[in-house]
């Protein structure tokens, strides 16, 4: 009986939560967040490390995807960090296990 009483607040609250969204301090559609993610895709050294993909090899291309992935992370946080804006996210960044 209890719980029968609990169930309809319980999914209240849920659904309360469910559609709201909070925006991070680190917005990606702020100017200089989409700056440095531009910045951080065309590098140099994201360019030359996508030269290194071999399309015939599925493993090649998963890793050099994967190695990617990290630099342009990197690099899109050294750009947050020199212009002094909040960096996206928590501890560490999420990587794939390959």
């Amino acid at each position: 009986m209890r719980a029968a009483l609990l169930l309809p607040l319980l999914v209240t609250l849920a659904g309360c939560g469910l559609f709201s969204r909070a925006e991070s301090p680190a917005s990606e559609s702020r100017p200089d967040y989409v700056a440095c993610r531009r910045e951080a895709e065309n590098s140099q050294d994201v360019r030359s490390l996508g030269a290194q993909a071999q399309v015939d090899n599925p493993l090649n291309v998963g890793r050099v995807g994967s190695a990617r992935d990290v630099l342009v992370n990197r690099l899109y946080r050294e750009c947050l960090r020199r212009r002094g804006l909040a960096l996206p996210g928590g501890v560490e960044s999420v990587r794939n296990r390959n």
